[in-house]
């Protein structure tokens, strides 16, 4: 097999083996905990830009499967891992890893210690890095790695946002879904409830959203940093004074705190993962959840925040995970209730939406009565 080489921003570099496309790649590194589903994690819009570590020490061994997507291809920018199978055992796999990682052109690197890179990662923080299967010499992998724009003020819903109105289900309440880079299995599961989803390309006006007379809005997860997304910020706060229910998840979670005057700040190295301690101020209950973020809302940018509670706390680092506010039927998180890959500890929180579309539809039919 051909040779490749990581080179992180910090000059740290592992020499392994190529996967998947032959070539070189750049992009913010980041790790992910999770045990499994590799494909879903690969798909998702959240990640792109990004080189993504598995932690898991065999990645491919099950094979990939046309169903197991979170978006029409895959998000990540490059893919380091210790072993990767180049064969597969699962019956209702529909190709390898290394068909699958060819077929959409991306760059890897196998057979380096990822639990040495992990710690790095975790100890030095989040860097660009370079994956190369064409260049070996570490200068002019230097000279390329140099002009990779950082993650920290870089826009980038816009390239996985949909370029399209499109209508998911029918009947029941409506949801408009403003696409930051939406995973699939959040559209699954409102439309396993009954809501016929219509989801809305990121740069769509409020007001083309309001004027369909939606029961609730959905904003979805997506990458890069949120406040360099200015005029998503504008129209969110547009979304959230119409009164309507709103259900915010990751990036949307983090949009709906800046539109609320609140700030947000770049994490030492992330959460990514599906096995992430959440705990419910509300129910006094801890969730497992999964993650997959590198900025968070600044808590210190809460105070004097008077109508805005905060509902869910990250275990490990007490990094705010959920809010809502008082004056409205609006509520976020900062982690991924759809969990696909993850527990469903946190479905209900689908539920709940459902529930405050139609608490509101309900007042408003009275209202017409009378």
């Amino acid at each position: 097999m051909k040779e490749a080489i990581l080179l992180l921003d910090d000059g740290t570099s592992f020499k392994g083996l190529a996967i998947g496309k032959h070539g070189t790649t750049t992009g913010e590194i980041a790790f992910n905990t999770g045990m499994t589903g590799y494909q879903e994690i690969f798909t998702d819009p959240s990640y792109f830009g990004q080189i993504l570590v598995m932690n898991t020490a065999h990645i491919g061994n099950y094979g990939m499967d046309d169903d197991e997507v979170e978006s029409d291809d895959v998000k990540i920018a490059g893919l380091v891992v210790k072993k990767f199978s180049q064969t597969f055992s699962r019956p209702r796999a529909d190709q390898s890893g290394q068909e699958y990682l060819e077929e959409n052109e991306l760059v890897g690197i196998s057979d380096i210690d990822t639990r040495a890179l992990v710690r790095h990662i975790r100890d030095k923080g989040a860097m660009n890095a370079i994956i190369s299967s064409e260049f070996m010499d570490l200068d002019e992998l230097k000279e390329l790695l140099v002009k990779v724009p950082s993650m920290e003020g870089l826009e980038l819903s816009s390239k996985v946002s949909a370029s399209k109105v499109e209508v998911h289900g029918n009947g029941g309440m409506k949801v408009a879904l403003l696409d930051l880079g939406v995973k699939k299995n959040i559209i699954r599961c409102l439309v396993e409830r009954g809501c016929e989803v219509t989801s809305y390309p990121m740069g769509t006006s409020a007001e083309k959203i309001l004027l369909t007379q939606p029961d609730g809005i959905m904003l979805s997860n997506g990458p890069g940093d949120p406040s360099a997304m200015m005029e998503t910020i504008k129209i969110v706060s547009s979304l959230v004074e119409s009164g309507r229910p709103v259900f915010g998840i990751c990036l949307g979670h983090q949009v709906i705190a800046l539109s609320q005057g609140l700030r947000t700040k770049k994490m030492h190295h992330g959460h990514r993962g599906i096995n992430h301690p959440v705990m419910n101020h509300i129910t006094g209950k801890a969730e497992v959840t999964s993650q997959n973020h590198g900025f968070v809302v600044d808590e210190e940018s809460l105070k004097g925040k008077t109508d805005i509670v905060i509902t869910h706390t990250h275990l490990n680092d007490d990094s705010i995970a959920g809010i809502q506010l008082k004056s409205k039927p609006v509520f976020s998180v900062q982690y991924h209730p759809e969990a696909n890959p993850g527990p469903h500890d946190s479905r209900y929180l689908f539920d709940q939406f459902v529930e405050l579309m139609k608490i509101k539809k309900t007042k408003a039919l009275t209202t017409e009565k009378h």
